[in-house]
């Protein structure tokens, strides 16, 4: 019995000790307005994360061999967090309780990467689907960034969080800049 339970103590902390797998670090810059466009209107937002799987990039070595990269943060966290501050700096409050309610939905966030020692090229895709509903109507708009990038060498982990983020930053860019659902939330909220 001695045995067994040295040999599965030595089993475990080897497990422990085992490198982890890298991650990439999101940095999202939320695009904050310098003018509100309205001043405490109240909306509740929600998300939810609709990907297949939960690795934002794919590296294939061209040896048979594709690893997953996931990121250090919640991707859906991270993206809502972002969200919200760019509609609090246009002048909205988030409640808990309010009939008006902004929905994020992440039905795509991946960089697909295929690399030698020579060369690299990268892929992005972020769609993002953005719900705003009253109880006198809804608006959906669906949000799409694409980025492609090549580069010599093999693509670093910093490389590919590189493209990640831009990516999500454009798209987060390109929500703040929608004068149509700023309307909406303006006008129904």
């Amino acid at each position: 019995m001695r045995k067994f339970v040295l040999a599965a103590s030595i089993a475990l902390l080897t497990a422990c000790s085992a490198p982890q797998q890298e991650q990439l670090n999101l940095t999202l810059q939320p695009q904050l307005s310098m003018n509100t466009i309205t001043q405490g209107k109240a909306f509740s937002l929600t998300s939810k994360d609709v990907r297949a799987a939960q690795y934002v990039a794919l590296v294939d070595s061209g040896r048979s061999n594709i690893e997953p990269l996931h990121a250090k943060q919640n991707v859906r966290i991270a993206l809502e967090n972002a969200l919200l501050e760019q509609f609090e700096s246009q002048g909205f409050k988030n409640t808990v309780n309010s009939e008006n309610n902004v929905e994020l939905e992440i039905q795509e966030a991946l960089v697909s990467v295929k690399h030698s020692v020579l060369e690299n090229q990268m892929d992005a895709n972020l769609v993002l689907e953005v719900t705003a509903e009253t109880p006198k109507g809804k608006l959906v708009k669906t949000y799409t960034g694409t980025a492609s990038r090549n580069g010599m060498m093999s693509a670093s982990n910093e490389e590919i969080q590189s493209v990640l983020n831009d990516v999500m930053n454009l798209v987060l860019e390109e929500i703040a800049n929608d004068n149509e659902l700023q309307n909406y939330m303006k006008e129904r909220f």
